[in-house]
């Protein structure tokens, strides 16, 4: 079964996530970057008749990363076979190592490897899980991943919304206080919170001070305490005095640089994003370092396209329970209304492959 074409096709949603300014509003939460919600779909047809879809990050980005998968890797794919999923992708990886390890490149190349799990799966004739190790439950916890709103009324607004529409995990993306005390407040005691300060400190000390800040507000974990991200040792140094639980991997663009964090000791949760780390095929490997270093796994996947659906069905099989992050954002054209979190789980599609169709209007319509 050989590769016949690689192609990118860009879906873009109006969306609202709770903010009376708008997405990108000029409070201090206000998301700039964020004007519609763009998602890079990438499509891998096969001699065989079966298409297979993936998701290469992300949001404004995605119109370089098309560029990188359609004019630098697309034309090595043509006449590649389909099946030889492991192979082809190391090929890949190596031949355009050069064009950086993370970034645009390895965003496409992610999304290749997610649609050769899609064919694979559909040539097999049963869902994506069941080629991860078969899944282990019918349903995937969500927690909602809220935006950051820099304003303590809006988010405790937003998590008691979030609550009255069924999750029982919330993520806030707040580096104030009071904005965390708000969230607090307005959630029940056992709903733990997730704190994602996206490398908001510049100093060790400065993130410990933080860290134990919030202790006592049942929080699970603290996300990327320290700037830049990959600063192994500041961040395991953090974990070592903070007392509180330490999460990152999402800006990281490979496994071995994960396995480099997780051998470093900095980390509880590993959270690698399937559209940026390799695809499926790379996650799959960070399972298995994850494992190894007694790290929980619980993927970043803020996006709504094959990657988030690819994300579900790595948790489906996986061991332990974890939940899946869905970003507390309303779209107008979801690619997948099943995807949406009800009473704060999302159902595991039974189809052949990633198991849940876009709405062929939605990708006639796309850039």
């Amino acid at each position: 079964m050989r590769i016949t074409a690689v192609t990118g096709h860009v879906l873009s949603s109006k969306f609202t996530y709770g903010n009376p300014a708008g997405p990108h509003g000029t409070n201090r939460g206000g998301n700039l970057h964020l004007k519609d919600i763009d998602t890079l779909l990438v499509r891998v047809e096969t001699d065989a008749g079966i298409i297979g879809w993936g998701e290469g990050f992300g949001f404004n980005l995605v119109r370089t990363t098309r560029q990188a998968l359609t004019e630098l890797i697309a034309p090595v794919c043509i006449g590649e076979d389909a099946r030889d999923i492991g192979g082809l992708m190391r090929r890949l990886q190596r031949r355009f190592h050069n064009f950086g390890r993370n970034g645009a490149a390895t965003f496409a190349l992610s999304g290749i490897d997610i649609a050769l799990w899609d064919i694979a799966a559909k040539a097999a004739g049963k869902p994506l899980h069941a080629l991860l190790g078969g899944a282990k439950r019918d349903r995937v916890p969500a927690y909602a991943s809220l935006l950051r709103y820099g304003d303590p009324a809006l988010v405790a607004r937003n998590t008691a919304e979030a609550i009255a529409r069924g999750y029982r995990r919330i993520k806030l993306h707040e580096v104030r206080l009071d904005c965390i005390r708000a969230a607090r407040e307005a959630a029940p005691a056992e709903v733990p919170l997730m704190l994602d300060i996206n490398c908001h400190h510049d100093t060790v000390e400065e993130a410990v001070d933080f860290c134990r800040a919030v202790q006592g507000m049942n929080v699970r974990w603290v996300e990327e305490p320290v700037w830049p991200p990959e600063d192994f040792s500041s961040i395991a140094a953090v974990r070592a005095a903070g007392g509180v639980g330490i999460a990152a991997g999402e800006c990281l663009g490979s496994p071995e640089s994960i396995g480099s964090m997780l051998a470093a000791g900095a980390v509880d949760v590993v959270q690698p994003s399937v559209t940026k780390v390799g695809g499926i095929s790379a996650m799959l490997a960070v399972r298995d370092l994850a494992a190894r270093h007694g790290a929980a796994l619980v993927p970043h996947c803020p996006y709504f396209g094959p990657g988030l659906l690819a994300s579900l069905h790595v948790l489906a099989a996986a061991e332990v329970e974890e939940p899946l992050e869905y970003y507390f954002a309303d779209l107008e054209q979801p690619p997948y209304p099943a995807l949406i979190p009800r009473d704060g789980y999302v159902a595991v599609p039974q189809a052949p492959g990633l198991g849940l169709e876009i709405d062929p209007a939605l990708i006639a319509a796309a850039a």
